[in-house]
């Protein structure tokens, strides 16, 4: 199958690296083209705009910023939508908003066309490995054309309902879940540090004792020694918060602990750390709250 990839961010140009690996005929597109350039050496076809990737696609897979990059590209002025075939499929890895999954939904389905919602969760360097976990929503016949275009991508599957829209109000739904853990922890080192308890020792004694926790000891380690390479941002975990907060209100849901943590991720914006990695700057947030200095200022 003839496969466009749009969007090669931290984590979609790994993506489309692994398919071209598996030996699919992918054409890419990036908004940036040097980043759809450095794919070619691997054996993509780089298209000059994103319909022109889309035309002759049997399946388009797209791993865009936000709600605003999605409605551009997918359906703005000479947007993919309108260049795709019927019958061909959409499979939409991006996070984005319930409301934007059920347009897509409906804009597909007056076409002809089939949609499928995959976000995934995973840092980059679980992209590069192949290893993401997939969440997938849709109708029966799509999920099952989509799979073998997943299966290069991940290390498992999860087909959670037959509405695109399950797959991305669950996404946003687990990246809260990261989000309060993230701050939990930060303010668990920042007590622990007061304490005279190293936040090293603090997170192998609770983790080995409580959770046990992969996630619990990959975060802690981002956090305490934050990497070269940046995952999430902070600007990032504020977008998919107000996402959160929106489904939740479409369907007459309060979810007071995400009231709390927007307001900790815009005073984080408001302090410098929108660019900063989701789990460092979340730290410095519990850090600054609790008087301690951040990681930068204990490194000057």
């Amino acid at each position: 199958m003839r496969i466009a990839f749009l969007g090669l961010g931290s984590m979609g140009s790994h993506m489309a690296r692994r398919l071209l690996e598996a030996g699919h005929h992918v054409t890419v597109w990036n908004r940036t083209p040097a980043r759809a350039e450095a794919l070619a050496s691997f054996g993509a076809a780089i298209a000059a705009t994103p319909a022109a990737a889309a035309q002759a696609a049997g399946a388009v897979l797209t791993m865009l910023f936000d709600d605003a990059a999605n409605e551009q590209v997918l359906l703005g002025p000479g947007g993919v939508l309108a260049a795709m075939r019927p019958g061909a499929l959409h499979v939409s890895h991006s996070t984005i908003g319930v409301a934007l999954s059920e347009r897509l939904t409906a804009e597909h389905a007056s076409r002809g066309q089939q949609f499928v919602a995959a976000p995934v969760f995973g840092r980059p360097s679980v992209a590069e490995e192949g290893r993401l976990w997939i969440v997938v929503a849709g109708p029966e016949p799509a999920v099952a054309l989509a799979r073998p275009l997943l299966e290069p991508l991940s290390r498992g599957i999860s087909v959670i309902g037959p509405e695109p829209r399950q797959a991305h109000a669950l996404k946003l739904g687990g990246n809260f879940l990261i989000s309060a853990m993230i701050h939990s922890l930060g303010e668990a080192f920042v007590y622990a540090e007061g304490q005279g308890i190293a936040p090293e020792v603090f997170l192998e004694t609770v983790n080995s004792a409580l959770f046990q926790s992969p996630f619990y000891a990959a975060y802690g380690k981002v956090m305490l020694h934050p990497p070269e390479q940046v995952g999430a941002t902070i600007d990032l975990g504020a977008k998919d918060l107000r996402l959160l907060r929106e489904a939740a209100a479409s369907r007459q849901t309060r979810l007071s602990l995400a009231d709390n943590l927007a307001e900790i991720f815009a005073e984080a914006q408001q302090s410098g750390l929108a660019d900063e990695d989701w789990a460092v700057g979340q730290y410095c947030m519990a850090q600054r709250r609790g008087k301690l200095s951040s990681p930068s200022e204990k490194k000057s």
